[in-house]
């Protein structure tokens, strides 16, 4: 896969939730929320704050899902960007 984001924007996978409860109870796939979080895949070169491999958390209505190489992606303005996972 090559993509290069342009502008203020990053490439981010999100990063899914486990499927249980503390206690053991399975969460159906249809009673979950996407998840807020995400790996930085690709970032444009506008961007110095953030790098590959970074943990973000990201606002619930942003971005873009693409779908590249078979696998599900989320094109992100800088601005959706809340904080790095550290």
């Amino acid at each position: 896969m090559n993509f290069q984001p342009l502008g203020k924007r990053v490439l981010i996978k999100r990063v899914e939730e486990t499927k249980t409860t503390s206690s053991g109870i399975i969460i159906p796939d249809n009673a979950k929320e996407k998840p807020l979080t995400g790996e930085v895949i690709a970032v444009s070169k506008e961007i110095s704050d953030i790098s590959s491999g970074d943990k973000i958390m990201f606002s619930k209505y942003g971005g873009t899902e693409i779908k590249l190489d078979n696998d599900e992606y989320l094109v992100l303005n800088i601005d959706d960007i809340l904080g790095i996972l550290k």
